[in-house]
């Protein structure tokens, strides 16, 4: 492999790297609010120089760095928002902002990537072809930011495009890539049901709408259980019923929401169909009504052959054949999926999981936190796939 960056040079780069995370995960930023962080990734990206730097929004950044030669485009992703999550973790750069947290590692995607776009932009004429740093806003939020940034036009013109998470079920040390599909697509659902209030003693003079939104609840589940090819992945769970005020009123309307998760949008299709089926028939059997409404949401991530086998083989020569494990699909989302509709590329995993740092919390959770030994292993994964990338002709022009 051509080292135009060093292995010494990553290296020398860790304390930055690190005090970038430690500021960022003291001042996070909800989704669609992240000013200041863009803010300081617009001031870090500037002061690199060989940087072509803008704000495609106002909570988004990104930098252009085009080579001496030509060469292909290849866009690289990190994600820099957090989550509405009160931190009760007990180091000394806990979250400032009172019920929000990085709980999923955005702030170490936000600083490896500024690790990266520092090294390439000491070596600007080296490079062939031409890289797009995007810090996107809003990951956690459908309809999420990456449609954002690809409807401004960042993914014009790109060859190739890489991201990664850091992924606290996998140790320090290792990483993860997924062959096809990657991340499950996700829809959220809201579901009124619409029956006739009254007095609790005399249900006979009501549409118990309650009875008839629990049954809507349990028979949803047979979708996936009886009408959902076993082999076909997929999940739809409720997480909200909302009705009633007090223990004698038979409410008129009860509010249900929730999410599928699938692997393949055809296999959404058909939960969708079903779901319309099973709440028309229930309320109707019952004298009831219903609204039935989807939120768009996020397309799977499936990753292309190509870049995937790129990123395992430079994952092997920078952490060991034993590190690098294929892993399973999982039904968590990304808006990465966004990306991927524009030009072939992968998402991978870091291990960041250490019990000897308590770095094994899951993600989301208010003690959630990486091992910052796994920045330097995300940094030379994603600078030298970058390298391959952009030097080899067989990845130029090859399928995905």
């Amino acid at each position: 492999m051509d080292l135009t960056i060093s292995l010494e040079q990553i290296r020398a780069l860790q304390p930055e790297v690190i005090q970038w995370r430690r500021y960022l995960h003291q001042h996070p930023e909800l989704s669609f609010q992240e000013k200041e962080t863009a803010r300081f990734v617009h001031e870090q990206l500037t002061s690199f120089g060989n940087l072509e730097v803008f704000r495609p929004t106002s909570t988004s950044v990104v930098a252009r760095l085009k080579g001496g030669r030509p060469g292909p485009v290849l866009a690289m992703r990190a994600d820099m928002d957090a989550l509405p999550i009160q931190e009760e973790n007990r180091f000394e750069f806990v979250s400032k902002n009172p019920g929000v947290m990085h709980a999923c590692g955005h702030d170490g995607h936000t600083s490896m990537l500024l690790a990266v776009a520092k090294l390439f932009s000491r070596v600007k004429e080296e490079i062939p072809g031409e890289i797009r740093f995007i810090f996107q806003h809003a990951e956690e939020q459908p309809p999420g930011g990456a449609a954002q940034l690809v409807e401004a036009g960042v993914m014009d013109g790109v060859d190739r495009v890489i991201g990664t998470h850091l992924w606290s079920p996998l140790e320090t040390g290792k990483a993860g890539v997924v062959y096809g599909p990657a991340m499950a697509g996700i829809n959220n659902f809201h579901i009124t049901v619409r029956g006739r209030g009254g007095h609790a003693a005399m249900p006979q003079q009501t549409v118990d709408s309650i009875a008839v939104g629990a049954q809507v609840v349990s028979n949803l589940q047979h979708i996936v259980a009886r009408n959902t090819d076993p082999l076909a992945s997929a999940v739809l769970s409720v997480t909200k019923f909302i009705g009633g005020n007090t223990h004698n009123v038979i409410p008129g309307t009860v509010e249900i929401e929730g999410t599928i998760r699938t692997l393949d949008v055809r296999v959404r299709e058909e939960v969708f169909r079903r779901m319309e089926q099973v709440v028309k028939g229930i309320t109707e059997a019952h004298g009831a009504a219903y609204d039935f409404r989807f939120q768009e949401g996020y397309l799977p991530v499936i990753n292309s052959e190509t870049v995937t086998r790129v990123v395992e083989e430079t994952a092997k020569e920078m952490l060991g054949n034993d590190a690098v494990v294929r892993l399973e699909p999982t039904m968590g989302s990304e808006d990465f999926s966004a990306y991927q509709q524009k030009a072939p590329g992968t998402f991978f995993f870091i291990g960041a999981g250490n019990e000897e740092k308590e770095s094994t919390y899951p993600h989301h959770h208010p003690r959630f936190t990486i091992d910052e030994d796994a920045l330097e292993n995300g940094i030379k994964i994603l600078a030298f796939s970058a390298l391959r990338l952009l030097k080899e002709p067989a990845f130029r022009s090859a399928p995905a």
